[in-house]
């Protein structure tokens, strides 16, 4: 059976967003005034639509977030030259922190205002190799249980094509930020 290939639907969702974030807020880091009073829900949006600032980090691996949901998050990464280990495929570590970043926004958007979360234990299983021919990879987070002092969350690495390269799961504690 053959498997859908979305590459060309991929790569305009990429277009489309990498616009809207250009004009907008670009990267950095939203100060606690930007967040107050906000979900973590609205902040995910607000980063999607440009109106809010994204992280660093997406610039320097290559990726962007593509879909913000209640409960799940999406990420497209392209595997470059810059990511390759000395096996000439993509290294371990560029696959975890696409899907760290998928399992973590997931459960970001069940924050209620006035709270946060933080990794506490992260599995990642790697069960393909990413070669410099896969132009893009979507790491596709959802939560599987959000409560007031943990939640887990699991995600995987697909191509366009649907081939699975990646899957992870997080175990997050909630807690209450503190106010000024």
């Amino acid at each position: 059976m053959n498997k859908p290939n979305h590459l060309e639907a991929w790569l305009a969702d990429e277009h489309r967003i990498r616009q809207r974030l250009e004009a907008g807020a670009g990267p950095g880091v939203l100060q606690p005034d930007q967040v107050a009073g906000k979900t973590g829900l609205e902040m995910m949006q607000a980063m999607l639509s440009g109106e809010a600032h994204y992280p660093h980090i997406a610039q320097t691996l290559d990726f962007i977030m593509v879909e913000v949901g209640s409960g799940h998050a999406v990420f497209q990464g392209t595997p470059g030259e810059q990511h390759l280990n000395p096996m000439g495929s993509v290294h371990g570590g560029w696959f975890a922190t696409l899907l760290d970043s998928a399992l973590g926004c997931a459960v970001h958007t069940l924050m209620k205002p006035g709270y946060g979360y933080t990794t506490a234990e992260l599995g990642i299983n790697l069960v393909r190799a990413i070669t410099p021919k896969v132009q893009r990879v979507r790491a596709e987070g959802k939560v599987i249980h959000c409560g007031r002092q943990l939640a887990t969350a699991e995600a995987r690495l697909v191509g366009p094509d649907g081939t699975l390269y990646a899957h992870g799961t997080t175990t997050c504690l909630v807690f209450e930020t503190p106010t000024r």
